[in-house]
């Protein structure tokens, strides 16, 4: 993707962390892929890391300990981290999700499929996406 930038994907799933890395090989992908399993640990990742400021966040809502709103919540207050562009990526349609994403200035919402080929072209329709932005910090 965009300038060979990092991805912190905060996902629990390990089978869509799996599709994920996947659908990564499959559509060439080669951004170093960095993982947290909720949003306490990718806060703890993202204060531990401040060199390795990722290009993209992909966002699961729906998490223990941390979920993803409560996460955005306090990404988005940082001013260290509030300009890096996330993209919520969930099973979650509910509006009110929605909503208060987007009230918290994500890039996008996404549904996450069940089915393979149409995870896939999600993930290249969010590729597509970041490749021709003209989002930079």
């Amino acid at each position: 993707m965009k300038n060979n930038k990092s991805i912190l994907l905060v996902e629990d799933d390990s089978v869509d962390v799996m599709t994920l890395k996947r659908v990564f090989k499959k559509i060439k992908i080669n951004n170093p892929l960095f993982i947290c399993g909720n949003g306490e640990e990718a806060l703890t990742w993202l204060e531990q890391n401040k060199e390795e400021r990722p290009g993209l966040i992909l966002l699961d809502l729906n998490m223990p300990r941390m979920n993803g709103l409560e996460f955005l919540n306090l990404l988005k207050k940082n001013e260290k981290f509030k300009v890096i562009p996330v993209v919520v990526l969930t099973t979650s349609a509910d509006p009110y999700d929605r909503k208060e994403s987007f009230r918290n200035n994500v890039a996008g919402y996404m549904l996450k499929s069940l089915n393979y080929s149409e995870f896939l072209n999600t993930i290249e329709f969010i590729k597509n996406y970041w490749r021709t932005s003209e989002l930079s910090y």
